[in-house]
């Protein structure tokens, strides 16, 4: 990758857009258990609803709604 687009992907990276960088997947949120602070991308999450959480348990709890931008904390 060139100069040019070293910088190009470094501003991509920079903006609260929640399209950042290449990547092919775009992810909405993530699944989290407050108790244990463990998260899971919802890219990486298999079946449908929520899952357990790999510490506890327990039933993890989505995070971040599909328009919005920067932390899903």
């Amino acid at each position: 990758m060139g100069l040019i687009g070293t910088l190009t992907e470094t501003l991509k990276a920079s903006t609260e857009s929640p399209n950042r960088g290449g990547g092919t997947e775009e992810s909405t949120g993530a699944y989290w258990c407050h108790d244990c602070d463990e998260r899971l991308l919802d890219l990486d999450v298999e079946g449908e609803g929520p899952p357990s959480c790999p510490e506890c348990g327990d039933e993890m709890e989505f995070e971040r709604s599909p328009g919005s931008t920067g932390c899903a904390c």
